[in-house]
């Protein structure tokens, strides 16, 4: 029997232990739960917390929008293509070109007989002649293209090939169908730009990105007025090409263009002077040319290049330029090899196609500092002039009042030349 009572209790000892636990484990159970619960609902709650409420593109997009003077965001966020044309779309514009065209009339006889024979046909006749008008003016378009407002007051960039006729009207149309006559601001003569700007306040605008980070393969969205009909077009690509020179024009005129970018992203004539976007929504390119012997090869200028022009226009009201002076060719191994070159970088100055097209300017600041043909400009300020870091980009980055540092070879000798530029002036 007392064996039995023993076994006996040993189980009720069992039972009001597992009961014990029991009841422990719900107990921390309910007070870590509480605990979680808690902190979600404090951490749900908080402002610095990741989720934002509403539209979070929309509010985290107007935190980093700064303005455009600044050139950069510095909060880089990834958008779909959607968003990026919402986001953009509306500070894209459709650039229509006209100007007074004179019609001229001839005061000719009203018999066909006397237009084909002449006055020296024997049985011509002293016809009555049927008086004409005088001559006279009519508007006529004559160009299209695109643009983009890079700030709240107006200021539109484009490409100098469609905005360069100071005496030509540009009609600017907004996204909405919003129409605008815009005052012309200047071209570029170095790069295909202009300015252009539409009276106004607070309007839609792009931030400027830099071009100096863009990646090959990285997606890139085109706007623009396609062929002149289709007004904010929306095509994309990729980032295809860094750094291409190019010769780019229309049958009577040409320019190059260097260190331009190769986009795939469809770009159709009507689209000149568009923007070319990154996924921040950051313009990065204008786009200027198009290669028609391929399928897909597009060029826009690096939005670097053209930021100096925005300064230049928000501090003087125009485009500033320095001006140098000469015509010349950007060197590399090849040009060297060709023409028994001694060296194999720098800006070789030389004559253009024709006799009137001279390598130095007469009376240019070029000229005045002694520099003449078959020179070669190694440095400016101490920093060697090659295919990547050219003539042009390197004079971009002085005022017209700035005294600069050459180091020019002339006739197997290296020398130091000071130049003091001046404005360009068309």
């Amino acid at each position: 029997m007392q064996k039995n009572t023993k076994k006996s209790n040993k189980k009720l000892y069992s039972l009001e232990l597992v009961i014990f636990v029991v009841i422990i484990a719900v107990a921390i159970s309910s007070f870590v739960g509480g605990m979680t619960g808690y902190i979600a609902s404090e951490f749900t709650n908080a402002d610095d917390w990741f989720q934002l409420k509403g539209n979070s593109t929309e509010q985290v997009l107007t935190q980093e929008i700064k303005d455009n003077s600044n050139n950069l965001s510095t909060n880089k966020i990834k958008l779909s293509v959607e968003e990026v044309v919402k986001k953009s779309g509306p500070a894209v514009v459709s650039i229509v070109v006209s100007k007074e065209v004179t019609q001229n009339y001839q005061n000719i006889s009203p018999f066909p007989f006397d237009e084909f024979f002449g006055s020296s046909w024997p049985f011509a006749f002293d016809w009555p002649q049927f008086e004409q008008p005088e001559s006279k003016t009519e508007k006529q378009r004559i160009g299209a293209g695109t643009g983009f407002i890079i700030s709240k007051d107006g200021i539109i960039l484009t490409n100098k090939h469609v905005a360069s006729d100071a005496e030509a009207e540009y009609q600017v149309v907004l996204a909405d169908g919003t129409s605008y006559i815009a005052n012309y601001l200047g071209a570029d003569f170095i790069n295909d730009l202009a300015v252009l700007q539409i009276e106004g306040e607070d309007f839609s605008y792009i931030r400027l990105g830099d071009s100096e980070d863009i990646n090959i393969g990285e997606t890139v969205v085109a706007i623009g007025y396609a062929l002149g009909e289709y007004s904010n077009t929306v095509t994309t690509g990729i980032v295809s090409g860094l750094g291409r020179d190019i010769v780019a024009g229309t049958y009577n005129s040409s320019e190059n263009l260097d260190n331009v970018i190769q986009t795939d992203a469809a770009i159709n004539p009507g689209n000149s002077g568009g923007p070319l976007i990154n996924l921040e929504g950051e313009v990065i390119g204008i786009n200027t040319a198009v290669n028609r012997e391929g399928q897909l090869i597009g060029f826009a200028i690096p939005i670097n290049t053209a930021k100096y022009v925005v300064e230049s226009v928000q501090k003087y009201g125009k485009i500033v330029r320095p001006f140098l002076g000469i015509r010349y060719i950007m060197i590399n191994e090849a040009i060297a090899q060709q023409n028994n070159l001694e060296v194999d970088y720098g800006a070789l100055i030389v004559r253009g196609q024709s006799q009137t097209e001279l390598a130095v300017m007469p009376g240019s600041p070029a000229d005045k500092a002694g520099l003449v043909e078959n020179d070669i400009i190694l440095e400016i300020d101490d920093e060697k002039l090659t295919i990547d870091t050219t003539l042009a980009q390197k004079i971009a980055q002085y005022g017209p009042d700035d005294t600069i540092k050459l180091k020019v070879y002339h006739k197997g000798e290296e020398k130091i030349i000071n130049v003091d530029l001046v404005e360009y002036e068309d």
